[in-house]
């Protein structure tokens, strides 16, 4: 943790030289020492530090400079640092000043020139000051720093990203917290800049404008590019099943790369809580099983490429090459496609347009808080909007789960029916249908279509999230690989048409179970044909699909 600052400042070098060096003698230890020989340039690295989120404990100022005197420096710093005890060092000549600066400008104390010994004149009085300041001293948070607006769908964007990245950071919406006097202290510290939102601020004091995810993902040390060009396996995805084929894959020998576009654990992380997942009589939240089969698969020496996308791929001779999205290539033996699934788009009025501004797709894990005390909707009746109702309950006055069916019973596990029945704050909506939503900077109202009586009705709505079914998202497949009328991609025995084999099959055998019509190229998860889209079905096909790729890559 940052030690707390005391700042000093004079004009005159000899006097600034020797202050410095008795605060450093006594309270080396505790606190750091600054110095300046100027006011302004004081006032410059006082913004600095508000926007490192440093704590400043004492403000030692002389009396007489030129352009600005203590008394006037003191006053513009407090401005920063209202909490910061205000010390003034004068000349005997100064001394009414001194008095009257303590009655009208809250200046905490005053230290006569020279005040030596500083055992005597000095530590006993800057002692009680800096006892006092550590009473109500409570230390800033030192992460990242994320600045925005709720409504904002860049911050929205950014904020998820995090999150699911599971990179620590505070959020302060500006607009929420513009009468917080700390908020109005960062954006003054910033001037300008404060209105390219979203500002992101870090602990060294550097800070991104109008950022977006690639760009924060570069500082925080995210991996983006390969460290080889050449893998044994490379899997496109990272949600459960890509996981545990990464994980079963290099601790078996294999060189292994996970290509992520947004972050490990895909749709499964952000899941609020899976409860039915084996191991975990009391359930595990999709972000902490994504957490843990991280750590698991880099402790085997997995490379995890992340923010990135496969945007192409072709064959040549034994070689899977993988075309990624900032014009880079890496190649394999054995390619797996593992990317799952994406929510279905609800197309109706007004949706795109708020999207990010109290539309969501997805579980809204990072809107949980900021849903406090109002009416949430969530749109689906699939296990996973349950899963987010029953998070949301937590915080908002009141969840409302729209669904066109006559009830969950067909689409939704028992066990989340039974827990939103004993909810008394989430409300079910039967054969209803979002029809339109409104709003001009976020939203505000959604038309709801009973389909049983054929009338609409208008609700206020300020958060409204989506979970209606979800398609692949495969065509930067291109031809290569065979898929089906959706999209989702054939493997194993649906390849077969009338008995036969793929077209252009050359192999002497069939293909294996989880193999494609390209030797070599596997695909697993929600994004093939047939499969169970449940989160332990995925892990299970990841596993099992690593022993055909032995198999696979002993003929190579």
């Amino acid at each position: 943790m940052a030690k707390p600052i005391l700042l000093c400042i004079d004009d005159d070098s000899d006097v600034l030289r020797a202050i410095e060096r008795d605060l450093r003698s006594h309270y080396g230890a505790t606190y750091r020492v600054l110095a300046s020989d100027a006011p302004e340039k004081a006032l410059e690295l006082l913004k600095q530090l508000k926007v490192r989120n440093d704590n400043v404990a004492l403000l030692l100022a002389d009396q007489r400079m030129p352009k600005m005197d203590g008394v006037a420096f003191l006053q513009e710093a407090m401005h920063l640092f209202p909490d910061a005890k205000r010390v003034l060092l004068t000349a005997y000549a100064d001394t009414n000043a001194a008095i009257s600066a303590i009655n009208q400008v809250n200046i905490n104390y005053f230290f006569l020139k020279p005040w030596d010994p500083p055992e005597e004149h000095l530590y006993p009085q800057l002692d009680d000051l800096l006892d006092d300041w550590q009473a109500s001293y409570r230390p800033t948070f030192e992460g990242i720093r994320v600045l925005g607006t709720r409504w904002s769908p860049r911050s929205y964007e950014l904020r998820d990203f995090l999150a699911r990245n599971r990179v620590p950071y505070q959020w302060i919406d500006v607009e929420i917290s513009a009468n917080d006097p700390e908020t109005k202290q960062l954006i003054d510290a910033l001037g300008p800049e404060s209105a390219n939102l979203p500002v992101v601020l870090f602990p060294d004091g550097t800070k991104l404008l109008e950022s977006v995810p690639a760009d924060v993902a570069q500082k925080v040390g995210l991996r983006t590019r390969a460290q080889t060009d050449f893998y044994d396996l490379a899997i496109i995805g990272g949600g459960p099943a890509g996981l545990a084929a990464a994980v079963y894959g290099a601790s078996e020998g294999l060189h292994t790369v996970i290509v992520e576009c947004d972050a490990p654990g895909g749709q499964a992380g952000m899941s609020s809580r899976i409860e039915n997942y084996l191991g975990f009589p009391n359930g595990l939240s999709g972000g902490d099983l994504a957490r843990r089969a991280v750590v698991q698969a880099k402790r085997f020496g997995v490379e995890i490429l992340s923010p990135q996308e496969a945007i192409g791929v072709r064959t040549e001779g034994s070689y899977r090459i993988i075309k990624l999205k900032d014009e880079s290539e890496i190649s394999c033996h054995a390619l797996m496609v593992a990317t799952g699934v994406q929510w279905r788009r609800l197309d109706v009025p007004g949706i795109d347009r708020l999207q990010g501004a109290g539309v969501y797709y997805g579980g809204g894990s990072t809107e949980a808080l900021s849903c406090k005390g109002e009416i949430v909707y969530v749109v689906g009746g699939a296990n996973s909007a349950g899963q987010a109702a029953m998070n949301f309950s937590k915080y908002a006055e009141r969840v409302v789960i729209l669904v066109r069916g006559p009830s969950l019973g067909s689409t939704m596990s028992q066990y989340l029916i039974e827990q939103i029945e004993q909810t008394p704050n989430i409300q079910l909506w039967t054969h209803a249908n979002v029809a339109e939503a409104h709003g001009e900077a976020h939203l505000e109202e959604i038309s709801v279509l009973c389909s049983d009586t054929n009338k609409i009705e208008r609700v206020p709505a300020s958060s409204m999230f989506i979970f209606i079914g979800a398609l692949p998202r495969t065509d930067w497949l291109g031809t290569l690989v065979a898929r089906d009328d959706r999209g989702f991609i054939l493997t194993g025995p649906d390849l077969f048409r009338d008995g036969k084999r793929p077209k252009n099959w050359a192999l002497e055998r069939d293909p294996f179970l989880l193999e494609t019509n390209i030797p070599g190229l596997f695909a697993v998860g929600d994004v093939r044909h047939g499969s169970v889209k449940r989160v332990a079905s995925g892990v299970g096909e990841g596993s099992v699909a690593v022993q055909f790729i032995h198999q696979y890559l002993s003929k190579v």
